[in-house]
């Protein structure tokens, strides 16, 4: 499992990282205060405040993880 912050900027972006994650087996959460939300849910993120940045918590197997870490590169915050 590995967590990293991330920002959804627009309406776009959202739609955009929903369907990068769908391509991946494995469980996706989105973390934004004291509220846990599906990833892979456009509903679920829209439910939460992303006007700053959140926590993605990524739980796939280790073969996959860097992957998983190239395709939500443009979404990450250093």
């Amino acid at each position: 499992m590995q967590e990293v912050q991330i920002s959804l900027n627009s309406i776009e972006d959202v739609k955009q990282f929903v369907q990068t994650l769908t391509m991946f087996d494995g469980d996706f959460e989105v973390i934004s205060g004291k509220y846990i939300v599906d990833a892979k849910s456009i509903l679920g993120l829209f439910s939460i405040d992303l006007s700053k940045p959140v926590t993605l918590r990524i739980d796939v197997d280790e073969t996959k993880m860097e992957k998983v870490l190239k395709a939500i590169s443009i979404y990450r915050v250093n």
